[in-house]
């Protein structure tokens, strides 16, 4: 039985991979650029592009079960549908899609509406999938090193809080599951986990983290999302740069908290305690 693991050189994807692979399992890594890829025993390098058919019916010959991730890009909701479908058409009754947190109510976040989007056919087709529902990524705040150690945490995440996740725990998840339904007689129920840390942090929260770590005074930056957009507009395409203002915009909002049983769950679904931010902020600063 083999996997097909999508976005297999990212963040998230290359950790499943190699969780897959030390677990025995037959992986199928797809790719844009082979020569990323680690060589692993177990792992199959396959070069595609999900917005190419020929080659995505290729990379789904023979694969029983899915993970499904592709990153926020202009065509994501393209390359998501498509591949659902070549999925379905292939006869793959074992999928694994990583969708976000509040895919739903962040409706008018680009990277976000495209996930709700593709959620939506997976339950108008009734296909036999889990849907993994990450929040914000700690290690994302690892490119804020300069401004923490200058005194700032200048992510404007707002006042109600998130739930931010390890990603380590993320893919740690998303490998038991795909795992789950891969070893499973038959092809499970439809669910959804919401993949979350054991905290709910503000922004004034995080600083205080911050500098509790480093030892000196750290202040949250504030909310002020123009500012936020400005500055990072220099370091990636203008579309992302307003597209991550707006989803910033939401967060003030709603926040990404937790359901009642969402934490228990994704963490029965570890089999290990969720990583704390403190952990995580304590664990980058030692290698600073």
């Amino acid at each position: 039985m083999t996997i097909l693991v999508t976005g297999s050189t990212g963040t998230i994807g290359s950790q499943v991979v190699q969780q897959l692979a030390n677990e025995g399992a037959q992986v199928r890594a797809l790719a844009l650029d082979t020569s990323k890829l680690k060589a692993t025993a177990g792992v199959e390098p396959v070069q595609g592009d999900m917005t190419d058919v020929v080659s995505m019916r290729a990379a789904l010959e023979g694969v029983d079960t899915l993970f499904l991730l592709n990153a926020a890009a202009p065509g994501e909701v393209t390359q998501a549908l498509l591949t659902l479908d070549l999925a379905r058409e292939a006869g793959v009754q074992r999928i694994v899609y990583f969708s976000v947190f509040n895919s739903a109510l962040f409706d008018d976040v680009p990277h976000f509406a495209s996930k709700h989007l593709a959620e939506r056919v997976i339950d108008a087709q009734a296909l036999p999938a889990t849907v993994l529902r990450p929040a914000a990524f700690m290690q994302n705040d690892l490119m804020l090193r300069d401004a923490l150690k200058a005194g700032v945490y200048p992510q404007p995440i707002g006042g109600v809080g998130l739930a931010m996740a390890d990603t380590r725990d993320i893919a740690d998840a998303a490998a038991a599951e795909l795992l789950r339904r891969e070893r499973a007689p038959h092809p499970l129920p439809r669910t959804t986990i919401e993949l979350v840390g054991p905290d709910t942090l503000t922004g004034a929260d995080v600083a205080a983290i911050w500098a509790s770590v480093l030892g000196r005074e750290v202040r949250y930056g504030g909310d002020d999302l123009a500012a936020y957009e400005k500055q990072v507009a220099g370091m990636m395409p203008r579309w992302q740069a307003h597209d991550f203002r707006v989803m910033l915009r939401a967060m003030q909002r709603f926040g990404m908290v937790p359901g009642k049983d969402s934490r228990a769950i994704f963490e029965a679904l570890l089999g290990h305690p969720l990583r704390s931010y403190r952990a995580f902020a304590e664990e980058a600063a030692a290698s600073w």
